[in-house]
């Protein structure tokens, strides 16, 4: 069976419990695919890659919900009035 890998980079779970750092900084900033047994166990991400990662979702989602707001009903409004 075969397995797409989403990293440019690929470590044996034998490599991560040698030496966790070293696999971390062989992503050099990058995930890392994790393997067992030649097949993808899971995706190792530095912290400042995760908080991108979710800064983007962030971003992804407040726009979605703009999106979604912005097709209601206009309000006419004077600002002399405000």
């Amino acid at each position: 069976m075969t397995h797409r890998i989403l990293a440019e980079f690929s470590a044996s779970i034998s490599d991560l419990k040698k030496n966790p750092m070293e696999v971390v900084g062989s992503g050099h900033g990058g995930p890392v695919a994790v393997l067992n047994r030649n097949s993808p166990a899971f995706y190792c991400v530095p912290a400042s890659a995760y908080e991108a990662l979710m800064d983007h979702l962030d971003d992804l989602e407040l726009a979605a919900l703009v999106k979604e707001r912005s097709g209601g009903e206009s309000i006419a409004v004077n600002i002399d009035e405000l």
